[in-house]
């Protein structure tokens, strides 16, 4: 069973920057695919960022393009979001995500991933 548990969140001032783990643990992943999903008050789950385990291609929404980089650490096992320049409208909670499966085309649509952390809230004030 896989088991993602996301850390770094927080509250931070407009043009601030965070940075977001998620310790990944479980069987073998090499073959995973890894997302970061946001969801903000009333709204649903939107996909922020995407790369395989063993890395390669990303994608990133339109909205955090440039702004965001996804990584992962494959010896301490973290996947990690940096967040630059917050706006205010970045203020969600933040989830990490597997997919079992590989994949380099994008994979944005959260039902295709198969474990969910707990979230992190972070909140971004102007």
């Amino acid at each position: 069973q896989v088991q993602l548990v996301e850390s770094g969140g927080g509250s931070v001032q407009a043009g601030a920057s965070l940075r977001l783990s998620c310790a990944v643990s479980g069987p073998p992943f090499n073959s995973y695919t890894m997302g970061w999903f946001r969801q903000a008050p009333g709204k649903e789950r939107d996909f922020v960022a995407q790369i395989p385990w063993i890395g390669g291609r990303t994608y990133y929404a339109e909205s955090v393009k440039g702004r965001f980089t996804i990584a992962t650490d494959n010896v301490k096992n973290l996947l990690t979001l940096q967040m630059n320049s917050l706006k205010p409208e970045d203020t969600a909670v933040y989830y990490c995500a597997v997919r079992r499966y590989y994949s380099t085309t994008f994979r944005g649509d959260s039902r295709e991933y198969d474990y969910w952390g707990q979230g992190t809230q972070v909140t971004v004030s102007s």
